[in-house]
């Protein structure tokens, strides 16, 4: 069977009121779970995105195998197999899709880690709609090491998906619920593995045989998970490289609506972009101040942009926690899962190119903006060379997005050439950004004038860098193109 549930995390202060709110009926059930997860020394079923539970609740067990889907971020559409066992010993037959993968390795199979829950149930009802609502509360292990669970989940059992989308947001105003991204199998994964300080974009598995349409979902879904991640990391350490992820994370979903735009259609979000434009913009000035520090030498102003970076980070954490950013994270899924754009009968030929085909025609689109744009790069002006570093932000993340649709013969190593020559222009492009933008930022500062600002300005010299960019740039033209 297929499940499509809705993933919240609360916070344990709050999870008290959200039964006391007069959301969810008065009336429900707690069952205390044990579930074991499993996987081979190698992990090969994490690699192949499936997990394998036994599920115990009282002398009731349960195995489970889920299956890969579309859950990459907060809502989860899965495949996935059950059957009562009678032990915390596998059964891996004919029946379950583990059979074929692990062949001879089932009897490799040993125990990853274990999470242990109190469950409070709830069955919503609202006319023809039913959406089974638990909270769970307990802790991951993994030998020796331990993570807290408090998170809900909203599991539809009928009715119309954004029917899970409407109860979410009555359960947000009722306790702050932010959008869950991670999976109690890749929680338990995640203890098994070194912690992480910061999350950088990863690959978008994208299958070759998917439209275009369904690699926009993908994409977009990839980076609200990449935001998420590093949004939790961000706080209490106030860590720099956590905001800067988060923020690349908004400026690669922006940039994925312009890629894909073609099939967008009347309703290209524009909304939802604005929202996501002023969200980078708040974090934006934190992250000015972290560039300016690591440039400051100890002193007075050092020291004072020190205060100013803290004052930005209580800024931003307020803004992070906010019902606003909480409903964007809710309405960006919900519209990328069930939007007015899926609908729209002049893009439907769109929507339905091969991913393959469609890539290969955006990534023409922007190279040629970049080669137009680069054309007089020595001489255009600062706006004008700030215009083609964002094509070619977007040339990047268009080609980074669409990786996996080009992995033939041939195609690998001539993708990693362009890739090289791409953040080469990239790179300079930046410094030449840096150069013009820094005495903007030490005016809103108002420390223009102060004379230890002088080394926040270095950069090098505009002439040769100008020169290094177009030499980058010619070598980004004459680059061949992998995807024709």
């Amino acid at each position: 069977m297929d499940e499509i549930e809705l993933k919240l995390q609360v916070a344990p202060a709050d999870a008290e009121g959200i039964g006391a709110a007069g959301v969810l009926p008065r009336e429900w059930r707690t069952v205390q779970q044990r579930s074991v997860y499993f996987d081979t020394a190698d992990r090969m079923l994490a690699a192949a995105g499936m997990s394998l539970r036994i599920r115990q609740i009282g002398e009731r067990r349960v195995q489970t195998i889920k299956a890969p889907g579309s859950g990459a971020a907060g809502l989860y559409a899965r495949r996935e197999w059950e059957m009562a066992v009678e032990s915390d010993v596998p059964v891996i037959d004919d029946a379950t899709p583990l059979h074929a993968l692990l062949d001879e390795e089932a009897g490799a199979l040993t125990r990853v880690f274990e999470a242990d829950v109190a469950r409070r149930i709830w069955d919503f009802r609202d006319g023809d709609t039913v959406i089974e609502v638990v909270l769970d509360r307990g802790t991951i292990s993994a030998g020796d090491r331990q993570t807290a669970v408090c998170e809900m989940e909203l599991e539809l059992r009928s009715g119309p998906p954004r029917a899970l989308f409407d109860l979410a947001r009555k359960l947000d105003a009722a306790a702050p619920a932010r959008l869950g991204v991670l999976t109690k199998s890749e929680r338990g994964e995640l203890l098994t593995q070194a912690l992480r300080g910061v999350v950088k974009a990863g690959p978008v598995p994208l299958e070759p045989e998917i439209t275009a349409a369904e690699a926009f979902q993908a994409i977009v879904q990839g980076c609200i998970k990449h935001f998420r991640l590093n949004e939790d990391l961000i706080f209490p350490a106030r860590s720099g490289e956590a905001l800067h992820q988060a923020r690349v994370a908004l400026r690669r979903m922006r940039s994925a609506f312009s890629i894909f735009k073609p099939l967008l259609g009347a309703d290209d979000a524009r909304g939802l972009r604005d929202r996501l434009r002023e969200l980078a913009a708040e974090l934006g000035h934190a992250r000015d101040l972290d560039v300016l520090l690591q440039r400051a030498q100890p002193g007075a102003l050092r020291d004072r942009i020190r205060a100013e970076r803290e004052a930005a980070y209580d800024r931003a954490e307020e803004v992070l926690a906010s019902e606003a950013t909480r409903r964007l994270m809710l309405d960006l899924v919900e519209w990328v899962h069930a939007g007015p754009w899926l609908e729209e009968a002049e893009t439907e030929e769109d929507r339905d190119l091969p991913a393959r085909v469609f890539a290969a025609g955006v990534l023409n689109r922007f190279r040629r903006k970049v080669k137009k744009g680069g054309r007089d790069l020595k001489t255009i002006d600062d706006e004008a060379r700030h215009e083609l570093r964002k094509d070619a932000k977007k040339l990047r993340y268009a080609a980074e997005f669409f990786v996996p649709l080009f992995d033939g013969k041939g195609e690998k190593s001539l993708q990693k050439e362009f890739m090289a020559a791409l953040e080469d222009v990239q790179d300079h492009l930046g410094a030449l950004n840096d150069l013009a933008t820094a005495p903007h930022v030490l005016e809103r500062l108002g420390i223009a004038d102060d004379p230890e600002a002088a080394p926040l300005l270095a950069g090098g010299k505009k002439k040769p860098l100008l020169a290094a960019a177009a030499d980058a740039h010619g070598n980004l033209i004459d680059a061949d193109r992998y995807w024709r």
